[in-house]
């Protein structure tokens, strides 16, 4: 009963139109788009890579931000903390208590050196968020050329096996364009 019937699939069909010298073009488009796909998983890996760095870059941007807004916040009440007991100096009444305005300038030297100290602090910690900042732009410079790079070999591979489904040779040196395209763009992301 299995012997009257045989259903054959388009593909087995193909195949034996096209006999041992079709078998070796697929076994080529087959080998052209495993290569491809190791490329466009190397690429995307690379364009995850520089995301994940970018973003390691940015977070600590982001933490030392709120460092720097802390000691800024800290220098503001020292500040504050000094300008009150310069006023009380300033407009102290005639014959106020020697020993309570020599505390006062001591207080106001000292918030005068903390603020100085903080300050000082708050503006390393700007530069530094700043420049992390920067790595993180730098980091992030690759992605699109690699994105794109990606996209191109994939479409390189779908143009590969739409080709071994319908025997069109032109269609492999448009493959091969979209592939090439892929790699340089790849490439061009380092440079």
């Amino acid at each position: 009963m299995d012997d009257d019937f045989d259903v054959r699939g388009l593909h087995e069909q193909l195949s034996e139109e096209r006999g041992a010298k079709g078998e070796a073009f697929d076994q080529r488009i087959a080998l052209f788009t495993a290569v491809l796909a190791t490329l466009a998983a190397v690429t995307s890996f690379l364009g995850g890579h520089t995301q994940n760095e970018a973003l390691l870059h940015k977070n600590e941007a982001v933490l030392i931000k709120a460092q720097a807004s802390d000691a800024w916040g800290y220098y503001q009440a020292e500040d504050l903390k000094r300008h009150i007991a310069q006023m009380e100096v300033d407009l102290a009444p005639p014959g106020v208590d020697a020993a309570r305005m020599a505390t006062q300038r001591a207080d106001i030297a000292r918030y005068k050196a903390r603020g100085a100290a903080l300050k000082r602090e708050a503006t390393a910690l700007d530069a530094r968020s700043a420049a992390a900042d920067s790595d993180s732009d730098e980091a992030l410079r690759p992605h699109t050329k690699l994105a794109l790079a990606v996209t191109a070999i994939q479409v390189a591979i779908a143009l590969a096996s739409i080709t071994a489904l319908t025997g069109r040779r032109w269609l492999l040196w448009v493959a091969g364009t979209a592939a090439l395209v892929g790699a340089l763009l790849a490439g061009m992301a380092w440079f």
